[in-house]
């Protein structure tokens, strides 16, 4: 009994004390990875077509991530619901980065989801959520972004929640 309870006392240590090594959530999306990749962020467009704009355009081109064996991974967003991650990396433009997230292969694309990032392996993961700072700044507190956005209530407006102008929902 005493060997036993010793036993179970160390396993529940060892497993306390294991680091954990991504705090991304997986999603339950078909093929996804939860992953932290070391990378580069840079410009998609630049890295193609060589039209490079400076600071990867500002945050208003599609970023990835180089990793060192040339993988291009497209970051398609961050923590934030509906939001892109062009914000979250456009600071780190040119930079090496450890990015965590969903690694999503898929044979029609691979894509990257955004989660926390941090510049050198040993800081602490930063959720990657500036959208949500910087949309609060620009808009007020909400607690969904994306039903009081005032672009997004135009667009609506103009071409209808569908984006075809005259077609409504069903009752």
């Amino acid at each position: 009994m005493k060997n036993s309870l010793t036993a179970m006392l160390v396993v529940v240590a060892a497993m306390s004390s294991a680091s954990v090594a991504n705090a991304a959530d997986g999603w339950g999306i078909e093929n996804e990875q939860i992953v932290e990749i070391e990378a580069t962020v840079v410009d998609i467009a630049c890295s193609l077509t060589k039209d490079c704009p400076p600071n990867c355009g500002d945050g208003k081109r599609q970023l990835g991530l180089l990793t060192a064996d040339g993988k291009l991974r497209v970051a398609t967003k961050g923590a934030s619901i509906f939001a892109g991650a062009a914000i979250e990396l456009v600071p780190y433009c040119g930079k090496t980065v450890f990015a965590d997230g969903l690694l999503i292969e898929n044979p029609a694309m691979t894509i990257f989801m955004v989660q926390n990032l941090r510049v050198s392996k040993s800081d602490k993961l930063q959720p990657a959520t500036a959208f949500d700072t910087e949309w609060a700044k620009a808009n007020g507190k909400a607690d969904e972004w994306y039903r009081s956005d005032p672009a997004v209530k135009k667009i609506i407006e103009a071409d209808g929640v569908f984006g075809i102008k005259g077609l409504a929902p069903k009752p």
